[in-house]
């Protein structure tokens, strides 16, 4: 991290003003896998903490968290606690790709981002979003930047003055071979600005 983040205070002051005030962000990381794709659907365009009390909810039906269950549980019971229509059938659509093995999650860990990227887009409702953060939090990879992201436009937006979206992805393509990381101070700067503190 220390090398990302010298490559990227080299390249814009911003992250080095974000590392003296806020020190060092945190690193998220989460296990390779079906749950964690699920755990991702429901954060969808939600806070952090709603999507993982409703994940906790799913979880507490079914100790054995598996493509099979979560396929056989009726729209009713997911929407008892808390999860959308669409987002239920987005569950169930991951579920179904992986029982027909349409998609083997355990490979993805050996395969490029972009390989990654195009097996996940198959699958409805797993958008360019979901599959950043997974490539970010599960696979660590080290140059990815979720342009779908609200806080991290914002916080371009707010510190680069760079408002155009077309400016914005040419832009940190300057950032390359560290986006991930550059994403993470963008993150710890949003969420510590706001009094924020999240658990990943």
């Amino acid at each position: 991290m220390q090398e990302a983040i010298k490559y990227l205070s080299e390249k814009d002051t911003v992250f080095k003003l974000i590392v003296e005030k806020y020190g060092m962000p945190t690193i998220p990381k989460r296990p390779q896998g079906f749950e964690t794709l699920v755990l991702l659907i429901l954060e969808q365009q939600v806070s952090i903490d709603s999507a993982k009390a409703t994940f906790l909810k799913l979880k507490a039906k079914e100790k054995n968290f598996e493509p099979e269950f979560l396929l056989h549980i009726s729209d009713e019971e997911y929407r008892s606690i808390g999860v959308s229509r669409q987002k239920t059938a987005y569950i169930k659509a991951l579920s179904h790709s992986i029982i027909q093995n349409e998609i083997d999650i355990e490979s993805l860990a050996s395969k490029s981002s972009q390989q990654v990227r195009e097996e996940l887009i198959k699958i409805k409702g797993i958008g360019n979003w979901t599959i950043d953060v997974y490539l970010m939090f599960s696979l660590q990879s080290p140059d990815i930047i979720p342009l779908g992201d609200i806080a991290v436009i914002n916080t371009i937006k707010e510190l680069l003055n760079i408002h155009d979206k077309q400016e914005i992805e040419t832009y940190v393509v300057k950032w390359s071979p560290y986006r991930s990381a550059a994403t993470f101070l963008l993150w710890h700067y949003y969420l510590n600005k706001r009094n924020r503190r999240v658990v990943y």
